[in-house]
């Protein structure tokens, strides 16, 4: 894959990124009225709404400036080592799929190999942008994990074989399990929608809070 091919992916996805960014934040926008069908239905309990936002902020958002930036720094590490490895792979497919894929009885080898390449791709532009970072961090996991596999079946437990792919299987796991930080495109979105959601439920809609009230009317007998 040439450089400008690199190049055009890379801005592709940061424009994507942004889009993504900007809609989001854009639909999370409170309503002017107020009015949300399904919190007045009451299918949405307030605590299970809680527990949500308080796990998506402990995943998206970490306390401590020195964990974001340890992420950041994972996350660019992984990302870009593994760039040419997708590269390497659909600059020739059949050859990856002849040489790897054919000694895992996979059917389909050459499907399997693009979907290796593009894997290893589209996961490490996710990484390194921080955007959809889950997604991108199983795709490289996945793939690591069947070359790990691989690499055992052929040439079993050899450590000089199998110490990169453990090292990219190690990193894009902790980056699965512990989210992206704070300098990512993923968390100023879910911190939109945190914010939202905790601003709706704060703040009561209108009718709501309002009770009933009974007046007594005294009749009086001298009109009568």
């Amino acid at each position: 894959m040439t450089t400008p091919l690199v190049l055009e992916l890379f801005a592709g996805f940061l424009a994507a990124g942004m889009a993504l960014w900007f809609v989001l934040l854009s639909r999370s926008a409170k309503p002017e009225d107020g009015y949300d069908p399904l919190r007045s239905r009451g299918s949405v309990p307030p605590l299970r709404e809680g527990r949500v936002s308080r796990l998506l902020a402990g995943y998206f958002l970490p306390a401590g400036r020195l964990r974001s930036i340890g992420l950041l720094l994972l996350r660019l590490t992984i990302g870009v080592m593994m760039i040419h490895h997708g590269q390497e792979k659909l600059a020739d497919p059949q050859q990856f799929a002849d040489t790897y894929v054919a000694s895992l009885h996979l059917p389909f080898p050459l499907f399997f190999a693009y979907a290796a390449g593009f894997s290893e791709l589209i996961g490490s532009w996710l990484l390194i942008l921080g955007l959809l970072t889950p997604l991108g961090a199983l795709a490289i996991t996945g793939t690591m994990t069947v070359a790990a596999y691989q690499h055992i079946l052929t040439a079993g437990l050899n450590i000089y074989v199998l110490e990169l792919v453990v090292l990219y299987l190690g990193g894009s796991l902790a980056l699965l399990l512990l989210g992206p930080g704070k300098l990512s495109f993923d968390a100023p979105i879910v911190a939109g929608l945190i914010g939202t959601a905790e601003t709706e439920r704060s703040e009561p809609s209108m009718g709501e809070g309002l009770k009933p009230a009974f007046v007594t009317v005294r009749r009086d007998r001298a009109s009568t």
